[in-house]
């Protein structure tokens, strides 16, 4: 959930905890200041009542007035408290029963004592308690969608600062672009975070440049005296007053120099995929070049007598063909190197997968392992970068790999969609 999201859910939430709240307490406050004020009225005709029993000099009796009730009932109790209290009576003007306020107290009359109730209507008070409630409920519920509606898209335009940098974050190529600037903004913390990935984004540039520039001048100055040392080489091996084991042992060097110049070039070359420095991309015809790859790789298959079966459909992928070149030859190696004499290998290909499948070891590999630099098997005369350049390709061009082991066969699988 976005940022924006949460904090228009959060005010929300609270607003409407606020003025429910607030609300609840208005409700009984007005009921409060109503009853008090019907208590008051309330006095007033409990004076006037016994001003009208004195000025009529005559023992009291029931009466109503508009929608005042009054009820006199003799009582021989010493002491009475007074008290204003909420009732139901029936209204004999309206013919129905209504909700009233009610006030007792006790009076005398010529030695006798009488218990006094008088009853007031509240149907006004309650209507005009419901009329504000309702109206307030409104304004409640105005106020929240004024406020959700302001904070999902009014408010909208603070972040669109943030989102902007987001964005250029996410687009934030080490290799291509100088610096990062960030989105300007009106708002002192987006300005400081955009300053902070300013300075944070030169930092890295400039390390990544001193790095690039030290793998790059190591390379070349590894490169120059391992070529020197193999034309060296060369040129001792086709010396014919070398003995055999001078031979043996030139071989061996010469084999050692090989193998180390391979391996600078795929350390090499998995430092360009990792900071995307390979662009050259254009269509691949991704079948014809694997039925060409089985014709390269045909001589070493008949030299362990392996059979190669391929299931292939037209498929046209987006790359460079020198990484799709290495991504293939890596996994007909792997699938030749590892194989059995005289096993299998099968290739399908699919408008959404690439299929390696060969016979080897009755042992499934770990799959956690085998996609890491420099893991290889015991038997294996490899450098044991095959697989974890292949995965990095995969992950240049956003493809998948993963291995299984089914029905005695070394499953590699390349998701291309």
């Amino acid at each position: 959930m976005k940022l924006s999201d949460h904090y228009t859910r959060t005010s929300i939430y609270i607003s409407l905890a606020v003025l429910f709240t607030g609300a609840v307490i208005y409700f009984f406050t007005i009921n409060l200041i109503a009853n008090r004020q019907l208590d008051r009225g309330l006095q007033q005709q409990l004076i006037e009542a016994e001003e009208y029993i004195r000025t009529n000099n005559q023992d009291p009796q029931q009466y109503d007035l508009d929608r005042d009730h009054a009820v006199f009932i003799p009582t021989h109790a010493p002491y009475f408290k007074k008290r204003f209290f909420d009732t139901v009576y029936f209204n004999p003007k309206e013919q129905k029963a209504e909700s009233g306020r009610a006030v007792e107290d006790q009076t005398s009359f010529r030695g006798n004592r009488y218990k006094v109730r008088i009853t007031i209507s509240r149907e006004g008070i309650k209507y005009l308690i419901e009329v504000i409630t309702i109206i307030t409920l409104v304004l409640l519920s105005a106020l929240v969608l004024v406020l959700f509606f302001a904070n999902r898209y009014l408010l909208n335009g603070l972040w669109k600062p943030f989102y902007g940098t987001l964005h250029e974050i996410k687009d934030f190529n080490i290799a291509d672009t100088p610096s990062f600037n960030g989105q300007p903004s009106q708002v002192d913390e987006f300005t400081e975070l955009n300053q902070a990935i300013h300075e944070m984004s030169l930092r890295v540039t400039n390390d990544y440049l001193s790095l690039k520039q030290f793998t790059e001048n190591a390379s070349h100055e590894m490169m120059t005296p391992l070529a020197v040392v193999t034309a060296k080489l060369d040129t001792l091996i086709q010396d014919e007053t070398l003995g055999p084991d001078q031979l043996a042992q030139i071989t061996d060097i010469y084999s050692s120099i090989n193998k180390s110049t391979r391996l600078n070039q795929s350390l090499i070359l998995l430092a360009k995929l990792e900071n995307k420095l390979i662009t050259d991309d254009g269509q691949i015809n991704l079948d014809a070049y694997i039925i060409e790859k089985t014709l390269q790789f045909q001589e070493l298959m008949q030299a362990k007598e392996l059979t190669c079966d391929t299931r292939l459909k037209h498929k046209e992928i987006n790359g460079s063909k020198y990484l799709i070149d290495i991504l293939v030859n890596n996994l007909f190696s792997n699938a030749i190197r590892h194989n059995l004499h005289g096993g299998k290998i099968e290739i399908e290909l699919s408008e959404k997968q690439l299929i390696f499948k060969n016979t080897g070891a009755n042992v499934p590999l770990i799959e956690q392992q085998i996609f890491t630099r420099f893991q290889k098997g015991k038997d294996s005369q490899g450098m044991g970068l095959g697989l974890s350049l292949a995965k990095k390709i995969c992950m240049h061009y956003h493809f998948t790999i993963s291995y299984s082991y089914e029905n005695l066969m070394h499953v590699f699988v390349i998701g291309l969609a």
